[in-house]
């Protein structure tokens, strides 16, 4: 089977589509800017490019939203000509690479009875919110209320299962893993700060290999962030990149 960033999920609708590009909106939460952008399917020129950030600049104004995204073709470079112009437009221009591993792969762990792992159902639903709407208030509070939300509704989406890990009793970490017929996807993996470097995402992960051992595990890393060394350090095989840019208007 091979793995393309097609496979990814995308909390997102399709609104308008055609040969040049995909434009995704998420009304429930209008600032997740990884729900509302412009994918383009192939390379666009700059006059193309200047289009289509006019057409999203217009859309996201009627709907009180501020950014601008975009995504570029898998596996294909951002002409100068183009980077030229989203630099003097201050952009920031960022890649996301596609890394997958089969469970077995995965290294063994050692036991560790500090670290617990559950299935979140509405037992334990308070306690996963919480934890999220602290990872997330870094990025608002509007953002943080939304993702409460989001939360909630994933819950109810017998595609995704969440689940959260407890250290000693209090809750540490958490993920989600988006499942489909070939492939689990692991998305949102995070873990409490004060939590970190006691082994709580490797046991996340274990727990997805063990559970889904039967699929191909897949994840997205950002390309300049520090944990795609430790996927590459845990057997998971790289694939292939995709470049996005994005900003903020403040008007």
């Amino acid at each position: 089977m091979k793995i393309t960033f097609e496979d990814i999920y995308t909390h997102g609708h399709v609104v308008i589509e055609d040969h040049l590009s995909k434009h995704y909106h998420f009304p429930e939460m209008l600032s997740r800017y990884d729900s509302n952008f412009i994918e383009f399917k192939t390379i666009p020129t700059l006059e193309e490019f200047k289009q289509a950030e006019s057409y999203l600049r217009n859309y996201h104004l009627k709907n009180g939203q501020k950014h601008l995204k975009f995504k570029f073709p898998e596996s294909r470079k951002i002409p100068v000509e183009l980077v030229d112009y989203l630099n003097q437009a201050n952009y920031d221009i960022g890649f996301l690479e596609l890394y997958a591993i089969q469970p077995n792969q995965f290294p063994d762990l050692r036991d560790n009875p500090n670290i617990e792992i559950q299935i979140v159902s509405e037992e334990n639903l308070e306690a996963f919110l919480n934890l999220q709407y602290q990872q997330d208030i870094v990025f608002g509070s509007n953002f943080a209320h939304q993702k409460v939300e989001l939360n909630k509704r994933i819950l109810k989406d017998p595609n995704i299962m969440q689940l959260l890990a407890l250290y000693n009793g209090t809750p540490a970490g958490a993920v989600d893993v988006i499942i489909s017929n070939e492939t689990a996807e692991i998305d949102n993996l995070g873990v409490e700060e004060a939590f970190q470097k006691k082994g709580i995402g490797r046991r996340l992960q274990k727990f997805v290999m063990d559970t889904f051992h039967d699929k191909t595990i897949i994840l997205v890393a950002d390309g300049q962030d520090t944990p795609k060394e430790m996927y590459k350090r845990q057997n998971y095989q790289y694939l292939s990149y995709q470049y996005y840019c994005q900003k903020v208007e403040e008007k």
